[in-house]
């Protein structure tokens, strides 16, 4: 009798700790490392996307990048480079992802993959609230500031020509220069649009969007396993409201 009295106890013991252990996860529940490390190269002067606190590097590509790492099993290392330069270090293996508010573009093809859309971007005018500019129309023959090598760069040269834009290192650098009336425009994202007028007094938004596009990951063409990784990983944070939350965090809804 005693020895069968031992028997249920120690059952019932295993049931409690079993569903003790059911609602809570554990270190086996987690992405076993891969003990490697997942370089993303960013401009870290585009926020809401990447901007510095401190010495940090946050934002919503930051914290995107972070959580693809730890689905992946690997540790996220962010480096500061010139906008310019990410491709390039990407399709040379110097960097494994590039990501920077990044729009796909034929060009842009033609050197790297890019991963699935994860957000959405719209290139604005910023003009000085005096500025008779009201719309991309008349921009025609004025100097416009742009971030180089960006698709506000691209979209620009393309309809108004080469020798009507000057282009510059950040954003930042391009807005500075409209205050300084050595341009007489700026086109750039609208997020980080929002954070430079909000900086610099004097300056507007003008409300006619002009131009929309789809921002996703750049990784090496000879790196298609991390391509599909990537977009796995995507895919799950998309499923479960992760990318989502990231975004209203930094952009909340209107």
């Amino acid at each position: 009798m005693k020895k069968i009295l031992a028997l249920v106890l120690a059952v019932m013991l295993a049931l409690l700790t079993f569903a003790g252990c059911g609602g809570q996860k554990t270190e086996a529940d987690k992405p076993e490392s891969t003990g490697k490390t997942l370089i993303m190269a960013t401009n870290a002067s585009f926020p809401p996307y990447e901007f510095k606190d401190g010495d940090a590097i946050v934002g919503i590509d930051a914290e995107i990048a972070g959580e693809i790492a730890n689905k992946l099993g690997m540790e996220l290392e962010i480096q500061d480079v010139k906008f310019d330069s990410i491709i390039t270090g990407v399709q040379t293996g110097k960097f494994d992802i590039g990501m920077a508010g990044m729009t796909v573009t034929e060009e842009r093809l033609k050197n790297v993959s890019f991963s699935d859309t994860y957000a959405k971007g719209v290139q604005v005018i910023i003009v000085k609230e005096d500025s008779e500019i009201a719309g991309p129309g008349d921009l025609d023959g004025a100097m416009i500031g742009v971030q180089q090598s960006t698709t506000g760069h691209i979209y620009a040269s393309e309809q108004y020509g080469e020798d009507h834009i000057t282009a510059f290192d950040t954003g930042n650098d391009a807005v500075q220069a409209l205050v300084a009336d050595k341009v007489a425009a700026v086109i750039i994202d609208n997020e980080p649009a929002k954070s430079y007028v909000a900086s610099n007094p004097g300056l507007k938004i003008l409300d006619t969007a002009y131009a929309e596009e789809d921002y996703a990951i750049c990784v090496s063409k000879d790196n298609p396993e991390l391509l599909d990784q990537i977009n796995g990983a995507l895919a799950e944070l998309t499923a479960d409201g992760t990318i989502s939350r990231i975004i209203e965090k930094y952009i909340p809804a209107e």
